[in-house]
C-alpha cells in the first residue's frame, strides 16, 4: 500500500492563522490526505476536528513543546490530540538544557523513554524530529545517536531530509542505522546553490529515501515541510505534491 502524504501546517502558518479551515479545504482540493499541526490557532479540538472531517483530512501528527507531555499537561495533551484522533505526538525541537551537553541529551533520552511508556498503551507515539544541529560532532558523538541510541524502540525518529542534509548528515544512513522507527518522515528539499528549492529541485536523494522507508524504515506518513517565505506558501505545497507524484508518490 502507498505511503499517504500529508503537509506540516507551519508550511502555511501565516494563511492558517487567519483562516484554518479555508486553508484545510484548499490543502484537500490539492490532494493532502493528511496534516500535521504546529499550534491550533485559537481553535478547540471539536472544531478542528469538525474541520478535518468535513474536509477528509485526518490528523497524521502534530508537533508539540516537550512541557506538554510532561505530568502537568500530559492529560491535557492526550484528550485534545485523541479528539483530533492524532497518535504522533512529536517534539520538534528542545531548549537548550535538553541538548546542551552529552549527559543532558541522555537525560531527555529517559524522560522521552518515560513519556513513551505512558502513551504506547493508549495506542499512541512520542518522537523527535531533527534540525541541523543534532549532526553536529558533541564529544566524538552525534547527540542524534546519543538520543536514538538510548530511547525506545516506540519513540519515534522524526526524520527531517532537508535539515538533516544541512547538517552535513545522510538521511538514507540514518534510515538504515534504525529500522522501523521513522514512522513519520518530514520530506523537505536542501540545496547547495538553491535557497528555495522546493521538493525534486534540489540535492536531497528521494528515490532512495523512498526505497529506504518503503523497506526498512516503518514509515506510516510521508510529511511535506516547506519553510521558506520566498514562494507563496500554498502555492510551494501544491507544487511539492504535484513533484511527488511525478516521483510515483
Amino acid at each position: 500500500m502507498a505511503i499517504p502524504i500529508g503537509v506540516q501546517l507551519y508550511s502555511v502558518r501565516t494563511d492558517a492563522a487567519q483562516d484554518l479551515s479555508g486553508v484545510l479545504e484548499k490543502i484537500a482540493k490539492m490532494g493532502y490526505t493528511g496534516v500535521e499541526f504546529a499550534g491550533y490557532y485559537g481553535h478547540t479540538a471539536s472544531d478542528i476536528r469538525k474541520m478535518l472531517d468535513d474536509n477528509g483530512l485526518v490528523c497524521c501528527g502534530s508537533h508539540t513543546a516537550i512541557n506538554t507531555l510532561l505530568p502537568d499537561e500530559l492529560f491535557d495533551t492526550i484528550k485534545f490530540n485523541q479528539t483530533l484522533g492524532n497518535k504522533f505526538l512529536i517534539v520538534p525541537g528542545l531548549p537548550s538544557q535538553y541538548t546542551d551537553s552529552k549527559a543532558a541529551w541522555l537525560q531527555t533520552a529517559h524522560t522521552m523513554n518515560e513519556i513513551s511508556d505512558k502513551l504506547t498503551p493508549l495506542g499512541l507515539y512520542t518522537g523527535y524530529h531533527n534540525h541541523h544541529t543534532e549532526f553536529l560532532d558533541m564529544d566524538g558523538e552525534l547527540p542524534w545517536d546519543i538520543f536514538f541510541g538510548n530511547t525506545r524502540k516506540e519513540v519515534v525518529m522524526q526524520f527531517d531530509t532537508g535539515n538533516a542534509r544541512h547538517g552535513g548528515a545522510s538521511a538514507e544512513a540514518f534510515l538504515a542505522k534504525y529500522p522501523g522507527r521513522a514512522l513519520t518522515v518530514h520530506l523537505k528539499e536542501f540545496s547547495e546553490t538553491v535557497d528555495d528549492a522546493l521538493i525534486g529541485d534540489g540535492d536531497v536523494d528521494f528515490p532512495e529515501i523512498f526505497r529506504l522507508c518503503e523497506s526498512v524504515g516503518g514509515t506510516q506518513w510521508y510529511i511535506v515541510e516547506y519553510e521558506r517565505p520566498t514562494k507563496p506558501a500554498l502555492e510551494a505545497i501544491d507544487s511539492c505534491l504535484k513533484n511527488l507524484r511525478a516521483m510515483g508518490k
